[in-house]
């Protein structure tokens, strides 16, 4: 199983449009999830994601992972094993009850 490869403690901005002398800053955030259930696999619809581990305030910092082609990966601080299914959209997963919004 892999291990994370990038980790980030909040949503990152994005300089693309900088770069390029184009426009501002952009905000880029990831659907969150986590494990609050104690599942051993949640399936996600995403690579690009945060894991919160359980629901505040009992979570865990919130990371960024990525699972990049492998299709799946293993928390570091929780040990949840989130796998890629590409019949869920972006925020969705399976169980339903793993999505986390910050307006909870």
């Amino acid at each position: 199983m892999a291990l994370a490869r990038t980790v980030r403690l909040q949503p990152t901005l994005h300089a693309a449009e900088v770069l390029g002398g184009r426009g501002p800053l952009q905000m880029e955030s990831y659907p969150k999830f986590h494990n609050e259930v104690g599942v051993p696999i949640v399936r996600i619809g995403c690579r690009e994601f945060e894991c919160i581990g359980d629901k505040p305030p009992q979570d865990h910092p919130h990371i960024y992972l990525n699972m990049g082609d492998t299709g799946e990966i293993v928390c570091p601080y929780c040990s949840t094993l989130f796998r890629f299914d590409p019949s869920l959209r972006a925020h969705e997963c399976d169980p339903a009850d793993c999505a986390y919004s910050d307006m909870e």
